[in-house]
């Protein structure tokens, strides 16, 4: 009888759930908290703990992690540092951010995979597409480091191919602003959130989501981008049930 009300109780998660696949965006600035620099393991365990939910409800999930909260390549450019020397340096810091949150998760149980574009077989296995969604499809948590292992691309743009690449639903980019303003609704206090809008509105409208590159081929292969506060408490699950959270772009 446990057995089958486990099961039970698995197709009705899965039924709630309207997104099956997703690809999870953070930054690394978010990761931050209250901290000028590094890690707040706060921010980090609330992350895992909505992460774990997610998953328990049946939601296959991979994630892509930036690495501004501690180093970023091109501001390393902008000091005088070579731009492909210092791109790589930022592929090495998602990596470090990606192995805290594997960590994290583990600490919840949470069975994880870390990936990595750039080899480093001690740490991490390389990336695989179809190992990678096997991974998914054994519920594993699918954290994707180092970018696209390539100097000039963003992890906006490696959140992009990687969603593509393993069929996700949704690009979900966690911030710390809760969707598509008019304005920076930090800086400018009028500016008003946008609940949809199109991809061709944001480019009509030089609204920053994501790079150009990254936006593009989420454009290109139809698959829609939501922009929501990952820092609340309970608004991953909330998106991941199809509640109006955020900012969705679409077609």
């Amino acid at each position: 009888m446990k057995g089958i009300f486990f099961a039970n109780t698995q197709t009705e998660n899965n039924n709630r759930m309207k997104y099956k696949r997703i690809l999870l965006k953070l930054s690394g600035e978010a990761l931050m908290g209250t901290k000028q620099f590094g890690i707040d393991h706060d921010v980090l365990s609330q992350y895992a703990n909505e992460i774990k939910n997610i998953v328990a409800a049946g939601t296959q999930v991979a994630i892509v992690i930036g690495g501004g909260n501690i180093f970023r390549g091109i501001q390393a450019a902008d000091g005088g540092m070579d731009r492909v020397q210092g791109d790589y340096m930022g592929m090495l810091a998602t990596m470090i951010n990606s192995m805290a949150l594997q960590s994290s998760l583990e600490k919840l149980k949470v069975h994880t995979r870390l990936q990595s574009a750039i080899e480093m077989n001690q740490i991490c296995e390389p990336y695989i597409r179809r190992r990678a969604v096997r991974h998914l499809e054994k519920n594993r948590v699918v954290i994707f480091g180092a970018g696209t292992g390539n100097p000039y691309f963003t992890t906006d743009t490696a959140a992009s191919l990687r969603a593509i690449e393993i069929e996700a639903d949704v690009v979900l980019k966690g911030t710390r602003v809760d969707g598509i303003y008019t304005a920076d609704p930090e800086k400018d206090k009028s500016a008003t959130k946008y609940e949809t809008i199109t991809f061709n509105e944001v480019i009509a409208k030089n609204l920053n989501v994501m790079d150009m590159t990254a936006f593009t081929l989420c454009n290109e292969n139809k698959l829609p981008i939501i922009v929501f506060d990952m820092n609340k408490i309970g608004n991953l699950g909330k998106v991941i049930a199809g509640d109006q959270i955020g900012t969705l772009v679409g077609f």
